[in-house]
């Protein structure tokens, strides 16, 4: 299943806060974040428009926190990948990795353009601004616990600040992103970056 596709039927997962975030999750799918209307929201969780204002505030928010949902489920895939199988290497954990980053952009293209649509409201909107830091926090704090686990298993310490490297990690992944959405064609894959991250390491020295 897809990360965006993982969604059980909003009507079916308990209270309204639940399922709003589930109509949330499907209306992004379906009709992206600038296009979701709130009536939208309420008519796929079968709730109220009161109950978006009660729950989170806004429908923009509900919309943010739905973004960030669906990135917990690729981070959960990223760590599903890095530990699949055989106990690997450093790189080929890494390699693992930006697979899991970068070479499904195809599969999630509706997360992407919801992801670039949330950026401008958050822009003019404290209060949205602050659940997309909150957001990013959330996935380095993540990441930097895989990769300090990943580095456990590998008997390995790694020569750098964890939440750097994470920091770093991200910004391929989201730099790679907007320009696979401009040009597919011309965006490296996973293993093209990890052979750059490789040759740049060599080349500094």
């Amino acid at each position: 299943m897809g990360i965006m596709t993982d969604v059980t039927s909003p009507q079916a997962v308990g209270g309204h806060r639940e399922r709003l975030l589930a109509g949330a999750l499907e209306c992004l799918r379906e009709k992206g974040y600038a296009k979701t209307t709130a009536r939208d929201i309420v008519a796929a969780s079968g709730t109220n428009l009161a109950s978006i204002g009660y729950h989170y505030g806004s429908k923009e928010a509900l919309l943010q926190e739905a973004v960030a949902e669906c990135f917990r489920a690729w981070t959960a895939r990223v760590e599903e990948a890095v530990f699949r199988g055989e106990l690997a290497t450093p790189r080929e954990m890494l390699e693992r990795a930006l697979v899991a980053l970068i070479d499904v952009f195809a599969e999630v293209r509706p997360l992407m353009d919801a992801f670039v649509e949330a950026y401008a409201p958050a822009l003019r909107d404290e209060e949205l601004r602050a659940k997309l830091a909150a957001a990013y926090a959330e996935t380095r704090a993540a990441g930097v616990d895989l990769l300090l686990r990943a580095a456990a298993a590998a008997d390995a310490e790694p020569p750098f600040d964890p939440a750097a490297f994470v920091s770093v990690l991200i910004a391929i992944s989201d730099g790679l992103m907007l320009q696979w959405l401009a040009d597919p064609s011309a965006t490296p894959d996973a293993h093209q970056v990890m052979d750059v991250l490789a040759g740049l390491s060599a080349f500094l020295r």
